[in-house]
């Protein structure tokens, strides 16, 4: 758990992902036979085969903040990057990449239940004048959400799991693979969480005959949650469905026998929100078969994100189980 508590901890928001390339690089380098970055920042690892050509994507960003404008008293305005919920952030602690800290807060003449929108929040650097503020933060600066690593017995928390567990399932899915048939390509890609940009970009330049993505999804385990029929603890989720994507059946079903012959206990999820860089590979060019493995992960998009280490285990299993195999679809 200590290279995932490394990749949570370090700071990307979407458009800043090489700040954690260093890390995926010393990890994977003895594994692949090349790395690439290519112009919209994604880091792609090939283990070259000659069989079919399969493409894993996991996104590296995380959602954020930029300064956009500091007033005359040293509070800074705010941009979202991604999809920002103004009541997880609502006093929790950012921090920009040149390490300044600061709070998000409201405008204490507002109502918070009807008044809360980016126009009445502001983040506190600790500055008394706009010439203290802009020796800490300046307009385009960003800043992730503070949330420290921690683990339980069974589970992990922290900020940022929200892809970055993803990132970590595929390194060490990566290590695992030995005398690979396929040809590989393992992409880390990058503003994922402002519209899917680098794995579609990543999959018209590579035409994978299949590409499968690996990010988080929601649980419905939770006290008054949405119904839905994830949970934590009870392994890999199989996306069926969500608001960008429905698989591809052949696929869904040739990873659920992967599961089943490796005894990877898997449960199958529908989102009736969100989206993954699965729905952005699926439909470039003339289109790709695409599939996509999920991390049941509860307070999506909060500093306290939590997920199972046996549902984590699980990802990296099948992973690389489904790398060993030719890909067969009924």
């Amino acid at each position: 758990m200590e290279l995932l508590k490394k990749l949570t901890q370090a700071s990307a928001a979407s458009g800043n992902e090489n700040n954690i390339f260093d890390i995926i690089k010393k990890e994977i380098e003895p594994y692949v036979d090349r790395i690439d970055v290519d112009a919209m920042g994604n880091l792609i690892a090939r283990k070259i085969g000659d069989g079919k050509k399969v493409l894993f994507a996991a996104h590296t960003d995380e959602i954020g903040v930029m300064a956009n404008y500091i007033d005359e008293n040293g509070f800074v305005r705010f941009a979202p990057i991604g999809g920002v919920d103004l009541y997880s952030a609502l006093y929790q602690r950012v921090r920009f990449h040149n390490g300044t800290v600061g709070t998000v807060c409201f405008e204490s003449k507002s109502d918070v239940k009807k008044d809360l929108k980016v126009s009445t929040t502001y983040i506190d650097v600790g500055a008394s004048n706009a010439e203290e503020a802009q020796k800490l933060v300046n307009p385009g600066d960003t800043a992730v959400f503070d949330g420290d690593f921690f683990e339980r017995e069974k589970t992990v928390v922290s900020k940022a799991l929200d892809n970055r567990a993803g990132v970590y399932i595929l390194i060490e899915a990566i290590k695992q693979i030995k005398n690979n048939s396929l040809d590989l390509y393992f992409v880390f890609s990058s503003q994922e969480e402002i519209g899917l940009r680098g794995a579609k970009t990543a999959t018209y330049n590579i035409e994978p005959d299949i590409a499968i993505s690996v990010d988080v999804t929601d649980t419905g385990d939770t006290p008054g949650c949405e119904a839905m029929d994830v949970k934590l603890g009870n392994g890999p989720a199989i996306k069926i469905m969500d608001k960008s994507v429905i698989t591809h059946k052949g696929l869904r079903d040739f990873i659920s026998r992967c599961a089943s012959d490796h005894s990877i206990n898997c449960q199958y999820e529908i989102l009736t929100f969100g989206g993954t860089d699965a729905g952005a590979m699926q439909t470039v060019k003339s289109g790709c078969i695409t599939g996509a493995i999920s991390l049941p992960v509860r307070y999506i998009h909060t500093p306290c994100e939590t997920a199972n280490k046996s549902d984590i285990d699980g990802c990296i299993k099948l992973v690389g189980e489904i790398c060993k195999k030719d890909f067969i679809l009924v």
